[in-house]
């Protein structure tokens, strides 16, 4: 029988700025979830990193379920009235619609869903970011299943020599490829190396897979508030939900993938690239310039729609390096103030708030003597050539 695990975030109010969850509110929306879930979901589990609250649901309805995501909406909107009554900041800010109107996805929350076919054992990671956008799982869902350096398994487990299939979003399009890894891996990075736009929605296995034919093993949120609102609204911050085992990446394989720190775009006011830095849940409150931008992991084992677990997965001494790494590189371009490349450049803060900055300046420019001679000479120049 398929078994559906949603994972569905929102940020709907923090303490204080966008630091943390403020615990009664969590406390509410879990319990809407656990009074409302009777015949939808057969498991749920609730938590938070930095400012979002998470909820992760097992149930039997499939993805894009209006009820599950009606459920999700609602937990959430009990949330922020909670919030709204104590002053949080940003109360609701990730609702960005009135009314619940049939599917969450656009309205604000991040949404990553699979409908599997639930293995005698069926281990999964859930990995939660706050501070950045869809894009920062780019280099770390490639490293799971398609770099042999991070997972040997690619190279020596047979189910996973053949590689797996990686379905990119153009997020600023609208539009998806699928392609296959190893064979289009240099397509594959051509385009996911470009984070802001291309992102990787979901990984496949391919029919050859023994034991997990064509199955969904990895979804990524795509969800990005500011192509939805037009205008900077808060960071995307998004998860993930990520298969392991048995032909798939180990569990260490996956984790593997955060050992080391990597740029990622969002931090303070959406605006500055950090280094995404690997906690446990405890250590997830957004601190030091809004950040740095974090990653959590819980490792869950589902069986006959029951949750067991999580594991807080990042809360161990084997990444304190980690840890320390995106710390010294915190520090580093911290020094750099407002300026590239610590703050994104010019073409990716066009939904931030500086747009109405620079626009306040625009009648106050002169014409610059004799530069539009040099460019008409320069254009001549290259006709001739």
């Amino acid at each position: 029988m398929k078994t559906t695990i949603s994972h569905i975030k929102a940020d709907i109010g923090s303490l204080p700025g966008h630091t943390t969850v403020y615990a009664p509110v969590e406390d509410e929306v879990r319990k809407y979830v656990k009074n409302n879930s009777a015949g939808l979901v057969t498991d749920f589990y609730v938590t938070h990193i930095g400012d979002d609250i998470q909820i992760t649901m097992a149930h039997e309805k499939g993805i894009d379920n209006p009820e599950i995501h009606g459920l999700a909406w609602e937990a959430f909107k009990a949330g922020t009235a909670l919030a709204k009554k104590v002053g949080l900041y940003g109360a609701g800010q990730d609702l960005l619609k009135d009314a619940f109107s049939g599917n969450i996805k656009g309205m604000g929350p991040g949404v990553a869903e699979m409908e599997i076919t639930p293995r005698k054992s069926e281990p999964f990671i859930i990995y939660m970011m706050d501070k950045t956008e869809p894009g920062a799982f780019n280099f770390p869902i490639f490293k799971m299943f398609a770099d042999p350096f991070n997972t040997p398994g690619l190279v020596i487990d047979p189910n996973m020599h053949e590689g797996f299939r990686f379905e990119i979003w153009d997020v600023v399009d609208g539009k998806k490829i699928e392609l296959s890894s190893p064979d289009q891996m240099y397509d594959i990075l051509a385009m996911i190396g470009s984070k802001s736009r291309y992102v990787v929605k979901r990984v496949y296995t391919k029919e050859t897979h023994e034991k997990l034919p064509d199955e969904n093993v990895a979804v990524v949120t795509t969800d990005k508030l500011s192509l939805i609102a037009g205008e900077y609204v808060g960071k995307d911050d998004p998860a993930a939900i990520v298969r392991i085992q048995s032909g798939l990446p180990a569990s260490g394989e996956s984790l593997e993938a955060f050992s080391h720190p990597f740029l990622v775009s969002g931090w303070m006011r959406g605006s500055f690239n950090g280094p995404l830095m690997p906690v446990g849940i405890n250590g997830s409150k957004m601190t030091r310039f809004d950040g740095p931008p974090r990653v959590a992991a819980l490792g869950f084992v589902l069986k006959d729609g029951k949750l067991a677990g999580p594991v807080d997965l990042f809360d161990d001494v084997a990444f304190d390096g980690a840890r320390k790494t995106a710390l010294e590189m915190t520090d580093h371009l911290r020094r750099m103030g407002p300026f590239e490349p610590h703050r994104l450049p010019e073409s990716d803060m066009e939904y931030t708030t500086l747009p109405k900055v620079l626009n306040s300046l625009a009648d106050k420019f002169s014409p610059i003597e004799n530069h539009e001679k040099k460019h008409k000479l320069k254009e001549s120049v290259r006709d001739m050539d």
